[in-house]
C-alpha cells in the first residue's frame, strides 16, 4: 500500500516519505495526489500546445526562408541571364547578382537556425507526449489502486467495528441470560403441555361416554328385543307364562325327594 503512495508521490513531492510517515487517511491523500497530478497533466498539456505552436511557426519560417533563399539564387541567375543576352550591363549585373547571393546567405543561415529549432521543438514535443502518454497511464493505473485501496479501508473499518463491538460484549452475561430465557420457555412449553394433557384427558370421557349410549350393538340388541316382544317371542326366565301348574309342581316335588 506505500508501495503505491511513494510512487503517486514521487512527482513533485521532495517529502513524500515524511508525509506518508504521518499519513492517517490514506485514502483521502491518495485521491488528493491523484487530483495533484491532473493538474500536472493539465499543465503538461498546455505545455505539450505550446512547445507545438512554436514548432510549427518555427517550421513555417524555415519553409520561408528556404523559398526566400531560393527566390533569390533565381534572381542572382536572371540577372546574369540578361546580361549574357546583352539586355543590361554586365557589370550592373554582376553587382546586382552578388548582393541577391548575399541576401541568399543570409536568409540561409536563418534557415538553418530555424531549420536546427524547428527540430529541437519536435523532439521536445515528442519528449512530451511521451511523458504525457505514461502520466495518463499512470493515473488512470492509480485511479484503479485508489478505488481498491478505498474499498479495502472501507471493510477493514467495517471489521474493526464488529471486531470492537464483539470484544465490548459480555459472552458470559449474554449466555446467563440466554439460559435464564430457556428455562422459563421449558416451563411454559411444559405447562402448555399439562393444559393440552388436561383438555385431551376430558375429551376422551366425554367421547367415551358418547360411544357407549351410541354403540350400534346396543341399540341392534334393544331393536331385537322390542321386535321379539312385538312377535311374542321371549327367552326373559321373568316373562315365562305358566300354564300348567301341577307339571310343574310334580317335577320340583320329584326333585326334592332325589336330594333327600
Amino acid at each position: 500500500m506505500f508501495g503505491f503512495f511513494s510512487r503517486l508521490f514521487k512527482i513533485g513531492e521532495a517529502n513524500a516519505h515524511a508525509a506518508l510517515d504521518k499519513l492517517e487517511d490514506p485514502v483521502k491523500m491518495s485521491q488528493q495526489g491523484i487530483r495533484d497530478l491532473k493538474v500536472q497533466l493539465d499543465n503538461s498539456l498546455k505545455s505539450l500546445a505550446e512547445v507545438k505552436a512554436i514548432a510549427i511557426k518555427t517550421g513555417r519560417e524555415a519553409d520561408a526562408d528556404k523559398a526566400a533563399a531560393d527566390e533569390y539564387e533565381k534572381k542572382a541567375m536572371a540577372l546574369l541571364k540578361r546580361a549574357q543576352a546583352g539586355q543590361m550591363d554586365p557589370a550592373e549585373a554582376e553587382r546586382l547578382a552578388a548582393e541577391a547571393l548575399s541576401r541568399r546567405e543570409e536568409i540561409l543561415k536563418r534557415y538553418q537556425m530555424s531549420s536546427a529549432n524547428k527540430t529541437k521543438y519536435d523532439g521536445m514535443v515528442a519528449n512530451l507526449e511521451g511523458k504525457i502518454r505514461e502520466l495518463k497511464s499512470n493515473i488512470a493505473s492509480w485511479e484503479n489502486e485508489a478505488k481498491t485501496l478505498e474499498a479495502r479501508a472501507k471493510v477493514s473499518d467495517a471489521t474493526a467495528k464488529i471486531n470492537k463491538e464483539m470484544a465490548q460484549i459480555d459472552s458470559s452475561g449474554t449466555m446467563a441470560m440466554l439460559e435464564k430465557m430457556k428455562a422459563k420457555v421449558d416451563e411454559k412449553e411444559a405447562l402448555a403441555e399439562a393444559y393440552a394433557d388436561m383438555a385431551n384427558t376430558e375429551k376422551s370421557v366425554d367421547r367415551e361416554i358418547d360411544k357407549a349410549l351410541n354403540d350400534p350393538t346396543i341399540k341392534a340388541a334393544d331393536s331385537l328385543a322390542e321386535l321379539k316382544r312385538k312377535m311374542g317371542i321371549t327367552s326373559d326366565p321373568e316373562k315365562i307364562e305358566i300354564k300348567d301348574k301341577q307339571e310343574v309342581t310334580i317335577k320340583i316335588e320329584v326333585d326334592k325327594n332325589q336330594q333327600q
